[in-house]
């Protein structure tokens, strides 16, 4: 039997002397996964003593959302939208492409699509 992965990683990662918040999604994401993944992102926000985060969201292994898990990652950047500085989304699919620039709509900082995960870091400290 092969076990269907999907979930978001979550951790703190440093380039350089700057640290930055690093995302990677698997599967297709789904509403349960949601709940155990807003209450990480808000403590993990809730401890950042500067005002503006960097964030590195790998999509590489992402396949989608199910419609509900969609409208709680909206709602996740709407909540936390104002805390980001830059957003750096490196994936693999056209489609996650349009996603950054659909989510760029709800964020007070820059949201940006890279196709090279050494690119989207530097971009990240310009």
């Amino acid at each position: 039997m092969k076990v269907q992965r999907h979930g978001v990683s979550i951790g703190i990662e440093r380039a350089g002397q700057e640290f930055f918040l690093s995302l990677k999604a698997q599967g297709k994401l789904t509403h349960q996964d949601y709940l155990k993944i807003t209450p990480l992102i808000d403590s993990a926000l809730a401890e950042v003593k500067d005002p503006k985060v960097k964030v590195l969201i790998d999509g590489t292994e992402l396949e989608g959302w199910e419609a509900r898990a969609a409208w709680d990652d909206l709602k996740l950047g709407v909540k936390h939208g104002i805390e980001f500085e830059k957003i750096a989304i490196y994936g693999n699919k056209k489609w996650q492409e349009v996603a950054a620039k659909i989510g760029s709509w709800f964020m007070s900082g820059e949201v940006k699509f890279f196709e090279d995960e050494e690119v989207a870091v530097s971009w990240l400290y310009e």
